[in-house]
């Protein structure tokens, strides 16, 4: 008989664990998922605790309690929040990462998430279908503390043959959350703006082609890893993934076809230069290879998606009120 999984998610509350946590109760159950959270989500329906993972005592008990046997790390301070300041967010980015490291190993948790970023990807990496292994020289601390990571989730794998699985992700768009800090989220706050027929203003130039990904594909690609066979799993540091690739000004146009006069302005801030050290595409044959990986949405598929789900959540709060 097939033991049940026990999920633990770390940053529940997040832009990708509040979707990635529905899709896993979805998966186990909902009896068999913890969400964990340093505040309570009052809509969340499951079982949530509070949980500061700096918090190693906690964190264990927790761990024990529940019978867990997947961790979900996903807490962490993200890149343009980080730059403000900086040494916490090491300690956030890392300090944690070390107590869910321990804490699988000390009560044989089976399989492990982390989630990278291109944000590990410096200036002087190919900007055109930046390859799997290349140097890494981050500059930000959010991509140093990333590149640790990886490097430290190797070292556990190789050490304490703990199955630890990441992927790199791309700028991440959905309409589940707001805007979480991060230097690509310009590209989930344009929307909001659409819908209510304002103009944005882009805190990157215009011509900035970073990689995104639909929420969709990003959480299918964090469970199809985690579902792929061991033996499969080749790169025990972390996964390119692609999604689409795009500047503020080409996902403009897409805006267009549905908002015609919807404009977008132009005011670069201190984001654009982390931005201009980022990759403006991925190459992600390796993933495709180990697990069959595969995105299934464009540019103007994903703006459709966002524009009909963003109205229907402001008509639903209207409905409300």
């Amino acid at each position: 008989m097939i033991k049940q999984e026990k999920i633990l998610i770390t940053g529940a509350n997040g832009q990708l664990g509040s979707v990635l946590a529905k899709r896993l109760q979805e998966k186990h159950g909902v009896n068999n998922v913890v969400a964990t959270d340093i505040v309570a989500d009052e809509d969340f329906v499951g079982n949530f605790e509070i949980l500061d993972v700096l918090d190693f005592e906690r964190l264990k008990s927790i761990v024990i309690q529940n019978e867990i046997t997947q961790i979900y790390h996903l807490a962490a301070i993200l890149s343009a929040s980080g730059e403000k300041h900086p040494k916490r967010t090491w300690d956030i980015n890392t300090k944690t990462f070390f107590n869910v490291l321990d804490v699988s190993v000390i009560q044989n948790v089976n399989k492990l998430f982390f989630p990278s970023s291109i944000a590990v990807y410096g200036a002087n990496a190919p900007k055109i279908n930046t390859p799997q292994s290349y140097e890494l020289t981050p500059t930000t601390v959010y991509g140093i503390s990333k590149v640790a990571g990886e490097n430290w989730a190797k070292y556990y794998f190789d050490n304490y043959d703990l199955d630890i699985r990441s992927v790199r992700y791309p700028g991440v768009i959905g309409h589940q959350t707001l805007p979480g800090g991060g230097t690509t989220d310009y590209a989930v706050d344009i929307f909001y703006k659409a819908i209510n027929e304002t103009n944005f203003e882009c805190f990157l130039s215009k011509n900035t082609t970073l990689p995104m990904i639909y929420m969709d594909d990003a959480i299918r690609a964090t469970i199809e890893l985690m579902d792929a066979p061991k033996k499969s799993i080749s790169i025990r540091t972390s996964y390119n993934i692609a999604g689409m690739s795009f500047s503020p000004e080409e996902l403009t146009y897409a805006i267009q076809k549905i908002y015609p006069n919807f404009k977008t302005l132009y005011k670069p801030d201190f984001r654009q230069k982390i931005a201009s050290c980022w990759p403006s595409s991925i190459d992600d044959s390796v993933a495709k290879k180990d697990w069959n990986w595969n995105p299934l949405f464009g540019i103007d598929e994903m703006t459709k998606i966002m524009i009909e789900e963003l109205k229907l959540k402001q008509q639903t709060k209207l409905q409300k009120t």
